[in-house]
């Protein structure tokens, strides 16, 4: 275990240095160091299990097939290929462009560690941005969804036997969405940092799109749940507002492009647009903590002074989460992990501790620590809390099993997805209807296809976990769990 280096006065509270020292050193190991390297491997793996559309000649996941080929073609556009964000066959747009965003994040600063793997990492930001670039071909017109959840979800069936209702859902400028586009403008300008050198021309296309649909986000201002409340809600509602989108796509649009304006609209709206709010969410719907760790990299840089209270954002944020003087709403379970109220508690886990692993490369190469009242916490604790989480995750907890499917000796069985848990078309070729798949969703029985590298939504508060397909918030992977879980697996398969 690395040493964790923190910063304290004399009067520091033996109970918090206590509660840190529990969290980081008293849990369950499994069998010594992780093979982070592996992990890393089986984590992009997973992303070609959820791909949709005409499946490449290199294809990994064998077992999957060609699914929702004519998405789209209700509205005369071609919607083919993006991801299935979870366990449904329903394509939604949200959490895609945030998990685009996020695996561009994870190459954008930890790519320099992924060694082979960094090709696979590539591949999977491109089949996403191919998708983006088609949902938003149209001027001023964002596709945000295809399929229709409650038609889905009232069926259990492989995504290559899809019957159910491929409605077309978008925004536009009488019916907003400035929440969705302005992460999908972060997401095209994200990935045109990752082509920048290995495909110029490409980059521009995506950079030149992002301006574009980020201006639509700002001119016809609005929440997509508003104009698209039944398609939509409860499945990715936007209950946070869309002005933290707003200012999350400016921020990737002045990382991409290094333009003047971009540095100013986030001036002028830092107040406007609420950037101090609720710090310690990051995630599909809030991107607050983000937004002020991403762009206090410059600040810590000495090259943006204006952006200094960003930085006092972020700084608020890691105290937020520290063990013994965390906030209300973040929480340790027993075994130490992270844990927030709400479903697939596994999102937050793997998001805040990518911010908190990039926060303490930035603090790092600044020489600067965090202060938290009378007391500093160094880049060396923040790397240590970040990898407790991930360690945690690949089978150091009370449990001493891995959550992520494929990884260590044990892990989930009966995961919450339907193409895992169907006979896979190439052993079992023929229709399976939308409710004669009810039978494999209620077995006991393991899935008969391993979706490698997913991690699903994991324990609650007490540690405990039902492997079991209903308990779907427990057993359920996500394409934006993974993202983060990259960068994170690569800087750790590097400094283990």
């Amino acid at each position: 275990m690395a040493r964790i280096s923190l910063t304290f006065p004399a009067i520091f509270p033996a109970i918090i240095v206590i509660s840190l020292a529990l969290l980081l050193v008293s849990s369950p190991v499994t069998g010594g160091r992780h093979d982070y390297g592996d992990a890393l491997r089986k984590c992009i793996l997973f992303f070609e299990g959820q791909r949709s559309g005409k499946l490449p000649a290199d294809q990994r996941a064998g077992w999957r097939g060609d699914s929702a080929l004519h998405d789209g073609a209700t509205a005369g556009v071609d919607l083919t290929g993006g991801y299935y964000d979870a366990g449904d066959n329903v394509k939604f747009g949200f959490p895609m462009a945030f998990t685009t965003t996020l695996l561009s994040w994870s190459i954008i600063d930890f790519g320099k560690n992924m060694g082979p793997e960094l090709r696979n990492a590539v591949k999977a930001v491109r089949w996403a941005t191919d998708y983006l670039l088609k949902a938003t071909a149209k001027p001023d017109v964002v596709y945000v969804q295809v399929g229709d959840a409650y038609s889905d979800h009232s069926c259990w069936e492989r995504p290559e036997d899809m019957d159910t209702l491929r409605t077309v859902y978008r925004v536009d400028a009488t019916h907003p969405g400035s929440d969705v586009a302005g992460e999908t403008a972060a997401a095209l300008a994200a990935a045109s940092i990752v082509f920048r050198s290995r495909d110029p021309a490409y980059s521009r296309l995506l950079l030149h799109r992002a301006v574009r649909v980020f201006n639509f986000a700002d001119q016809h201002r609005g929440a997509y749940s508003g104009s698209l409340f039944r398609a939509v809600c409860p499945f990715y509602c936007d209950v946070n507002g869309y002005q933290d989108e707003l200012l999350w796509g400016a921020a990737w649009l002045h990382k991409a492009s290094n333009m003047r304006e971009y540095r100013e609209y986030i001036v002028k709206n830092e107040v406007v647009l609420r950037a101090g709010d609720t710090i310690n969410e990051f995630g599909w719907d809030n991107k607050h903590a983000g937004i002020n760790v991403l762009i206090s990299k410059e600040v810590l840089m000495g090259k943006a002074e204006y952006f200094e209270s960003f930085k006092q954002n972020a700084d608020g944020f890691i105290c937020s989460l520290l063990p013994g003087i965390s906030h209300p709403q973040v929480q340790y379970s027993p075994g130490g992990l992270i844990f927030k109220a709400g479903g697939s508690n596994m999102q937050h886990v793997t998001s805040l501790s990518f911010l908190l692993l990039a926060y303490s490369n930035y603090l790092s190469h600044s020489n600067k620590v965090v202060p938290c009242g009378e007391r500093s916490a160094s880049p060396a604790l923040l790397k240590q809390l970040a990898k407790r989480q991930v360690d945690y995750i690949l089978g150091d907890n009370p449990l001493q099993m891995s959550y992520m499917v494929g990884y260590s000796a044990r892990f989930p069985q009966r995961i919450h997805h339907r193409a895992s848990s169907l006979p896979s078309v190439v052993t079992h070729p023929a229709h399976i209807g939308c409710k004669a798949g009810s039978k494999y969703y209620l077995s006991q029985n393991p899935n008969p296809n391993l979706l490698v590298g997913a991690v699903v939504g994991g324990p609650n508060i007490s540690d405990a976990f039902p492997d079991a397909r209903p308990f779907f918030q427990e057993s359920e992977p996500t394409t934006y769990i993974n993202a983060p879980l990259v960068g994170l697996l690569a800087y750790f398969s590097a400094h283990p």
